[in-house]
């Protein structure tokens, strides 16, 4: 099997020996165009990490405790946000409610590793996502490294890594 199928993404303060080749080896364009249609759609997690916490409660201007309990249930070692019946984000109404503060996990798509384990994946993705294409361009590493910040957990500290 040669590189270009064997797809694998280092993770953070892992050193892999040999460099992998990806199809995004000369950078992907994105920019989010704020149509909603990662917000809307199909069901999923939306993981927040306790470091998200306050300031998404801030923007909403409410407390940390009301947030949790307003917009959230507990999900591994911090929350997620809830859905509305439709897979529809809690806090997307005509657009994102948080935006400047959305969760680590929005802000990464669409560099999800489900997305970028393959070109037909991504190519699946832009026929979805108006933003995919267009934008600037984000290098190899850039996307590595949003890949990796889009696992749930807490972020990776870029100094130890």
């Amino acid at each position: 099997m040669n590189n270009k199928m064997r797809l694998r993404f280092p993770l953070p303060g892992r050193k892999d020996l040999q460099e992998p080749a990806y199809f995004f080896d000369d950078g992907l364009r994105f920019e989010c165009q704020r149509c909603g249609g990662c917000c809307t759609g199909e069901a999923g997690t939306i993981y927040i990490a306790r470091d998200e916490i306050g300031p998404i409660a801030a923007a909403l201007k409410v407390t940390r405790t009301e947030l949790i309990r307003g917009w959230c249930y507990p999900f591994r070692d911090s929350f997620s946000l809830r859905e509305k019946e439709d897979g529809q984000c809690c806090l997307y109404d005509h657009g994102c409610t948080i935006y400047a503060v959305r969760p680590r996990q929005c802000s990464t798509w669409p560099f999800w590793f489900d997305i970028m384990r393959s070109e037909t994946r991504w190519q699946k993705a832009a026929c979805k996502c108006p933003g995919i294409g267009r934008g600037r361009l984000h290098s190899r590493e850039e996307i590595l490294g949003r890949i990796a910040a889009s696992y749930p957990g807490p972020a990776a500290d870029p100094a130890q890594g």
